[in-house]
């Protein structure tokens, strides 16, 4: 297949990246994937790779140069790092500096510098959407369990509980059940908050999570994104269901997480922005 150009990977945890290099390589691309420490290794990966500090970004910038890579991807789950416990070479002190200060803009205003430095060197941002978006949620329910009447209240008070967080760049996702809020999503991840979820008393667990993408974030890093753990843990926090806005949010490994979904009698359902 002719090469299309060739994808530098900033890759952090999960399976999102692993499936933007399945489905970039299919497409004709090259890839090199620059590895973050702590949340990835370069042994991870089928393909070249190297791993770098979350702000080394002088260093990645140049073995990207030359790797020819044209384009710059961002893929995986990575939590924001203490920069206080950071330790870089004096040459990288300036950039550092830089990196801290849009963090005190929140996540979103870390992540647009991020992408800015990428772009200012003449690199492309590929969105890993724009590479795998058969993985993205469609409209509808993914399994065979559909949200009731019952649950469309829920449904659309975790979205709008989403949304009024993501404005504030606090985080993506919400769980409500019977009008109650009962968790927002913060530093922590979705994760830390289905487990906080499932140590609530049994009478008032249950209900939804919502996740969307926050209002003006940068789309093209940190697309919402579900998997096997999204559910099983769904389920172990007792909720009905799983609402993703359509053609806005991943899934990975679609057919496990359909059948481990209508095992638990949990709905997984892509929703229009106006639902």
């Amino acid at each position: 297949m002719e090469q299309i150009g060739k994808i530098g990977l900033i890759a952090g945890g999960g399976s999102l990246p692993h499936e933007v290099i399945k489905d970039a390589k299919a497409q004709g691309y090259k890839i090199f994937v620059a590895a973050l420490k702590s949340f990835a290794e370069p042994s991870d990966f089928d393909t070249d790779a190297d791993a770098f500090g979350f702000v080394e970004f002088r260093a990645l910038i140049k073995r990207f140069k030359q790797e020819k890579c044209t384009h710059v991807t961002f893929a995986g789950n990575v939590s924001r790092p203490d920069f206080s416990t950071i330790k870089p070479g004096i040459r990288d002190l300036p950039l550092l500096a830089k990196v801290a200060a849009a963090a005190t803009k929140g996540d979103d205003g870390l992540l647009k510098f991020m992408v800015s430095l990428f772009e200012k060197e003449g690199f492309e941002i590929l969105a890993p959407q724009d590479i795998c978006g058969s993985s993205l949620i469609e409209m509808g329910s993914l399994g065979k369990v559909k949200p009731s009447n019952a649950h469309l209240k829920d449904i659309e008070k975790a979205m709008e509980i989403a949304v009024l967080i993501g404005s504030a760049d606090i985080g993506q996702g919400a769980v409500v059940n019977k009008g109650l809020v009962l968790a927002v999503e913060a530093q922590e991840g979705t994760d830390k908050m289905l487990e906080r979820v499932a140590k609530l008393p049994d009478a008032v667990r249950g209900g939804v999570l919502a996740k969307c993408l926050k209002p003006g974030q940068e789309d093209r890093v940190d697309m919402p994104t579900i998997g096997v753990t999204t559910v099983k843990l769904a389920a172990k926090a007792g909720l009905n269901g799983i609402v993703l806005v359509a053609g806005k949010a991943f899934v990975m490994n679609r057919a496990d997480v359909g059948a481990l979904a209508d095992k638990y009698g949990i709905f997984v359902y892509g929703a229009t922005p106006d639902d």
